[in-house]
């Protein structure tokens, strides 16, 4: 009989994953990180919006436009924070600028982690550090808890540690919240520390690490019916002016507010009734 610790390693090594190997970063322009076992699933098909059709955000798409370009040159950039309303098309712009940069034949790529495998983000620098290729690392609707520890594996993208983020690695994080956690929990933590002025430091320094804070608003009416003029235009579908904008608005009346994603989602059902495929 083999000896008993023989076994148990021989079953932990059957158990545990094996290593990624180095991926193949040809095989497609965009990527999404999966951990158990640790992988890079390449994404043929992008699910985004033609930067045209994101109005009302000029001056955010200009300047992440423009830091993306400088860092796809291998110029210096900034991490950058997209952070305020709701479906105001924060996620899309990464993912639209991204589109815009590599059809002006600049090489990058663009790799989508959950905020849940923040801690794997030490193995996902590793790989995307050994490759020639430039990456966006990007993380949709990033926030913490007050018992949320994630957070400080998020500073080994933003700092880097010893070794520094890797120089072919950018962070793009969209937020609702500018400091990335709760109003409340931030108060909570001042006003019940000894020192009220450094109880809550390390979490909300946290935003401050990011170079570029790019707001976005909730839109007035007029936005809402450009983009969805703009969509309507796009795809094809006419319809008077009139009766869209009645539409439109009874659209929004009924969804308690207005925003570019209730915009699409109105245009989805537009393009329906009318027998536009999109």
């Amino acid at each position: 009989m083999s000896d008993p610790l023989e076994r148990i390693a021989a079953a932990l090594e059957r158990m545990a994953p094996a290593p990624l190997q180095t991926p193949d970063f040809e095989a497609a322009d965009a990527f999404v990180w999966h951990v158990e076992p640790d992988r890079l699933d390449p994404v043929p098909d992008v699910n985004r919006v033609e930067m045209d059709l994101l109005v009302g955000i000029d001056r955010s798409r200009d300047t992440l436009l423009e830091n993306t370009r400088h860092f796809a040159r291998g110029l210096p950039a900034n991490n950058a924070l997209l952070w305020g309303a709701r479906g105001m098309g924060k996620s899309s712009l990464v993912k639209a600028v991204h589109a815009a940069v590599r059809a002006e034949g600049l090489p990058l790529k663009i790799v989508e982690l959950q905020r849940e495998d923040l801690p794997s983000v030490g193995r996902l620098l590793h790989h995307l550090r050994g490759s020639e290729a430039r990456f966006i690392l990007f993380c949709d609707d990033l926030s913490f808890s007050h018992d949320d520890q994630h957070y400080k594996s998020l500073k080994a993208v933003l700092d880097g540690g010893i070794e520094g983020r890797p120089e072919n690695v950018v962070f793009y994080a969209t937020s609702n919240r500018r400091h990335l956690m709760p109003r409340d929990m931030i108060e909570n933590e001042r006003s019940s520390a000894i020192n009220p002025s450094e109880a809550a430091e390390e979490k909300i320094s946290l935003s401050d690490r990011f170079g570029l804070w790019l707001g976005f608003h909730p839109c007035g009416q007029d936005e809402y019916l450009e983009m969805i003029r703009g969509y309507c235009e796009a795809y094809g579908l006419k319809i008077d002016d009139e009766t869209l904008r009645a539409e439109a608005i009874e659209w929004q009346a009924t969804r308690g507010g207005r925003s570019g994603r209730v915009a699409w989602q109105f245009f989805t059902d537009l393009a329906g009734r009318h027998g536009i495929a999109i």
